[in-house]
């Protein structure tokens, strides 16, 4: 018989005997706003840099803001199924963008009804296939599996009255956020962009994008992950990009990818035509290594995880012991992949399941485990899309699906499985937060059911808004990921990538390896422009300036909190900006097409909302 929760040892914040408020209608509003919003934002971002942020601890500040401040509700049950649908939001968002958007770059256009059936196949698969390892991986493992965006989550909810304070700071940020967006890219008051090309160095140029959210990503991923991605940048565009051109001048013919001479050329048509696919080598190099290095832990997280599943059962002892009965896991899993088999435009067939099911099954255990290690932020959901999207191209190339069927199968298997890897390593998290706290594993697992539905019906839209505006695969939307994800199934199906570059980019990953340093961050530098990495770069040296300046352990927790709050602020404002823009665009609104005033204003700006960010973040604490 498995060890229930109460034989553990371990007391939750509320026991387990004592009853309170939990999945309420209230709830269950405020969740699905909070999951729309930060779902939203992190698909902008992630369509942007490559990388997400986690909304846990964002949207359990902003619940206890709004249910014990404004409210007056107080049961701490209540606020962490608001923060489960968010982070539920945040994460199915992250899987989708990694992947869907290659559809739109083959000018496939998926409709409304077939992005919400994959997203909601992957999310509901994610959560149904981790729930019978949760007493294997929280309860039985508590005391060594740390999970620490779930422990850092329940320690804010349980220091409740910092709710009021934080929550300012995010509608503060969101709100300079989204005026900012407002300003530069609705009536283009200035530029969103400044660049300088290098005196007497051709086509080496440096630039900065001229937003508060990349200000927002530097202060989160911290000075060392930011500096990494900067070194790519600087390499691609003082480096690589004037070698290019210097050889170029001396060929009169085009060069494959490129239509025309590189003599042509300006560096922004350099990095279009050559340096993104060394960035994209690079990436892929960088996310597998992610991968091999972490293979150790995968093996022993899957075998670890794996017994879990013998000690599936529900009690009728204890609240804190329930989870969803097995039979209708069961049944989901069964009734989607059934879905996906027969659904008219998606339609993967028996060997597409037979695929699905193992990648499937093998990530939604790794992942579940190795957050609990290593964090969410660090689980390598790329590498683990970019593996299974070898072998599945592979394997179709094979049976003989080839061409745009073969395609469009393999990237909605990819799909499927990257969503899955990163929903069940989001419900590993918040099921640590909630057994921390004493919540009803149950009512979390269906609230995780909510985020997924309510995120997986709103996130096509958000898809076809930005590509419509933007474009995927645009200076805009660089979509970093998904580009790669189509160019590896492209590849594979076709064989007509400029290979020569994609494998230069893996050498220069590699080099980097050799180094001693995580080549990942640094290929994303290199792959995107550098104007996205110069103020990432900035916003790390704001939070490097905050640890310098911190005199103990306590001050440097408390300054890193209240600026991490002000910089998810800053994302999500001007995300949701961002995609009201796009809701314009689509609809037929005319932008103006030129800026009032030039790049001083710009800079000022910026340089305006950076200081903000540094004096909210270093502001001498509240004795």
């Amino acid at each position: 018989m498995a060890k229930k929760e109460s034989d553990t040892g371990f007391k939750p914040y509320v026991p387990a005997t004592e009853k309170r408020p939990e999945f309420t209608i209230t709830a269950m509003i405020i969740g699905a706003i909070l999951a729309i919003v930060f779902g939203a934002a992190n698909a902008y971002l992630g369509l942007i840099v490559g990388m997400t942020v986690s909304a846990s601890i964002p949207a359990a500040v902003i619940s206890m803001a709004i249910l014990r401040i404004i409210m007056k509700r107080t049961s701490i049950l209540e606020n962490n199924i608001v923060q489960t649908i968010t982070s539920t939001g945040e994460s199915l968002a992250a899987g989708i963008i990694f992947t869907l958007p290659a559809l739109f770059i083959w000018q496939m256009q998926p409709s409304l009804t077939t992005i919400a059936i994959i997203a909601l196949a992957g999310g509901i698969l994610g959560v149904v296939l981790m729930i019978p390892l949760r007493r294997a991986l929280i309860v039985k493992e508590h005391g060594t599996l740390p999970y620490p965006e779930g422990t850092a989550c329940a320690e804010v909810l349980v220091a409740g009255e910092k709710g009021g304070k934080g929550a300012k700071l995010i509608f503060g940020g969101l709100g300079i956020g989204a005026a900012f967006k407002f300003l530069t890219d609705a009536v283009k008051a200035f530029p969103s962009s400044v660049e300088w090309e290098i005196y007497k160095f051709k086509n080496a140029a440096i630039g900065m994008d001229i937003l508060p959210a990349l200000l927002g990503v530097g202060f989160i991923i911290g000075p060392r992950i930011a500096a990494y991605m900067f070194a790519g940048a600087v390499l691609g565009w003082l480096g690589i990009i004037p070698l290019i051109s210097f050889i170029g001048d001396f060929a009169n013919t085009a060069i494959y990818p490129a239509e025309v001479p590189i003599s042509e050329m300006n560096y922004h048509d350099i990095w279009g035509n050559y340096l993104r696919y060394i960035g994209a080598g690079a990436v892929a190099f960088g996310g597998i290594m992610g991968l091999v290095k972490s293979l150790p832990t995968i093996f022993s997280s899957f075998t670890g995880a794996v017994k879990g599943f013998s000690d599936v059962g529900n009690s009728d002892e204890l609240r804190t012991d329930k989870d969803i009965p097995m039979f209708l896991i069961i049944i989901l899993t069964i009734a989607f992949i059934g879905i996906l088999m027969f659904f008219p435009h998606i339609e993967i067939g028996f060997i597409g399941a037979i695929l699905l099911l193992i990648f499937g099954f093998f990530f939604v255990t790794v992942s579940s485990r190795i957050v609990g290690i290593v964090g969410s932020s660090s689980n390598p959901v790329s590498g683990m899309t970019i593996a299974a999207l070898i072998f599945i191209s592979i394997v179709l190339s094979a049976v003989g699906q080839t061409g745009e069927a073969g395609m469009v199968t393999a990237i909605i298997i990819g799909a499927v499985v990257c969503i899955a890897a990163a929903i069940a390593g989001d419900t590993s998290q918040d099921l640590k937060t909630g057994y921390i706290v004493g919540s009803t594993p149950k009512w979390q697992q269906i609230a995780q059911l909510y985020g997924v539905l309510i995120t997986s019906i709103v996130i096509g839209f958000i898809l076809i808004l930005l590509d419509n505006a933007y474009g995927f695969g645009s200076a805009e939307l660089p979509a970093p990921q998904a580009v790669l994800m189509s160019m590896v199934v492209e590849g594979i199906m076709h064989g007509d990538l400029p290979w020569t570059l994609i494998f230069i980019g893996a050498a220069i990953a590699a080099m980097v390896e050799l180094f001693g340093i995580g080549s990942l961050p640094f290929a994303v530098g290199l792959y995107l422009p550098i104007h996205l990495s110069s103020p990432i770069m900035v916003g790390g040296i704001i939070r490097w300036i905050t640890t310098r300046r911190s005199k103990n352990e306590d001050e440097l927790k408390e300054k890193n909190e209240r600026g991490i709050l002000l910089a998810s602020g800053y994302i999500a404002g001007e995300a949701l900006m961002g995609v009201i823009v796009a809701l314009a665009v689509t609809a037929g609104v005319v932008l103006p097409a030129e800026t009032f005033f030039g790049p001083i204003v710009s800079i000022i700006a910026i340089a305006a909302v950076a200081w903000y960010l540094y004096y909210t973040a270093n502001k001498r604490l509240a004795k």
